[in-house]
């Protein structure tokens, strides 16, 4: 399943290649969309697109291991667009965002908060990937969850890291 959405100047291209099951928590488009376009607010992005893919772990399993060389799947993973200057594109494509539905359910369980509030941060971590922010080392990391956690707050979402700094 595909779906575009366009609010202001924003695209965001959802699509789905997992298998439904009644226990997972699978956020509606909308939802999606609107966790994506609070980072570009943030940010203070004018226009952007995007494509957030949903998919299962065998999909994630093969993508990491190809891109990253981790023989496991994760929850979610970036790949900035590489697209060269003289293509004349309607709106700045930033790139993909892969999220793995079973892998974020799981953490969500396993972090005990609610599932919703996980997938934003999931996807809130994902565009700032796409952006350039990073968490390599721990000023990169400080400077990342600083802006995840102000976007979330935006959102009237907890801040993830509480539970760290106990």
């Amino acid at each position: 399943m595909n779906k575009k959405s366009q609010q202001n100047h924003f695209i965001v291209d959802i699509q789905t290649s997992y298998q439904s099951t009644s226990t997972l928590v699978v956020p509606a488009a909308a939802l999606l969309e609107r966790w994506v376009c609070a980072v570009f607010e943030h940010e203070c992005l004018a226009e952007a697109e995007l494509t957030l893919r949903l998919v299962d772990n065998p999909e994630m399993h093969d993508l990491n291991k190809r891109y990253r060389g981790k023989d496991k799947s994760t929850n979610v993973l970036s790949f900035p667009a590489d697209v060269p200057d003289e293509v004349a594109l309607e709106l700045p494509f930033l790139g993909d965002i892969i999220l793995c539905v079973p892998v974020i359910n799981q953490e969500a369980d396993e972090q005990t908060t609610s599932p919703l509030a996980h997938w934003a941060h999931m996807v809130v971590h994902g565009v700032l990937h796409l952006l350039g922010y990073d968490h390599e080392d721990d000023q990169e990391a400080a400077i990342m969850e600083g802006k995840e956690i102000v976007i979330l707050n935006a959102l009237e979402i907890e801040n993830p890291y509480s539970d760290d700094e106990e």
